[in-house]
């Protein structure tokens, strides 16, 4: 399982759910960013074998050329843990 990050300009963020929308991406955690421009962080936790399908949408949907589209980075996992039924792992998600 991996954790993929996103640092994106919140003008793209409606475009960047539609293109995870389009992979049936279960959830999202989104919340601000705080730095020298505007910006949202959009986390999501994946499978190994769709990293590279979200990584794709996410950049796609969020490039405009200009300096300062963000950047995509992967972290991989150990555990998930869903508190409300003990679940782990896969089905956590």
């Amino acid at each position: 399982m991996m954790l993929v990050t996103a640092i994106v300009k919140p003008f793209v963020l409606g475009d960047v759910r539609a293109g995870l929308d389009d992979l049936d991406v279960a959830g999202m955690t989104v919340s601000e960013a705080v730095g020298p421009v505007p910006a949202v962080r959009v986390e999501l936790l994946v499978e190994d074998d769709f990293v590279e399908k979200v990584v794709e949408t996410v950049t796609q949907a969020a490039r405009t050329g200009a300096v300062g589209d963000g950047r995509v980075w992967v972290v991989p996992v150990d555990t998930v843990v869903r508190v409300r039924t003990g679940e782990r792992g896969v089905d956590a998600l």
